[in-house]
């Protein structure tokens, strides 16, 4: 049986947000979870977002290979004990994320930056411009350093990230800092491929 430390588990509790408390409880109760049991489990489609969910909370995850049950290697997720837990949380709950996210939104609206369709707050997320995975956290966490998506521009970034050759093997600020993903108001590249790219999106009355 895994021992975690206080701080983690404390960190752990705080966390209500369905999808990385689905992960965090399971791991919590089985020492990991794999990509298959996201799936045929709790139904989640895109395992590597709920992982990162757990991430963005601050918490620690490793990722490491078992047998899944067609015999064939899958990946699976547990905390890292080795990592240090992030003790100043980014989430949009906190009064720092609400702070950050108010800033953005009198700097450049309410509207997605990816789609640049003006939107509700409450529909905004905060993500990283450069993935936490890839470039951490500075200590200032300066609105620059963030950008406002909606769910489904959201979905779409982490999936081209994650299957990106930088995220998977470089692991460099600076290829990241010139993809669209992040500045899709000035970049050179798309996940590294020689791309220009753009996204439109039709709301409302605009459908018909």
């Amino acid at each position: 049986m895994v021992r975690y430390s206080k701080s983690l588990l404390r960190l752990c509790e705080s966390v209500t947000a369905k999808r990385p408390r689905t992960v965090i409880d399971h791991i919590l109760k089985h020492g990991h979870i794999t990509t298959q049991e996201l799936r045929d489990i709790y139904g989640y489609n895109h395992p590597p977002r709920a992982a990162r969910d757990v991430k963005e909370h601050g918490i620690p995850l490793e990722r490491f290979s078992v047998v899944g049950s067609d015999g064939r290697r899958i990946a699976a997720y547990r905390f890292s004990t080795g990592g240090a837990v992030r003790l100043r949380r980014f989430s949009g709950r906190t009064a720092l994320g609400k702070r950050i996210k108010a800033e953005l939104i009198r700097l450049y609206g309410a509207r997605c930056f990816i789609y640049s369709e003006p939107m509700s707050e409450q529909e905004l997320q905060i993500d990283h411009r450069i993935p936490y995975a890839i470039a951490g956290e500075s200590r200032q966490m300066k609105p620059e350093e963030f950008m406002l998506l909606c769910g489904s521009a959201n979905r779409a970034k982490s999936w081209c990230c994650e299957h990106c050759e930088n995220w998977r093997r470089l692991k460099r600020k600076d290829i990241c800092a010139l993809c669209y993903w992040a500045y899709p108001e000035h970049y050179d590249h798309v996940a590294m491929n020689a791309r220009r790219r753009l996204d439109l999106m039709w709301q409302g009355d605009e459908v018909s």
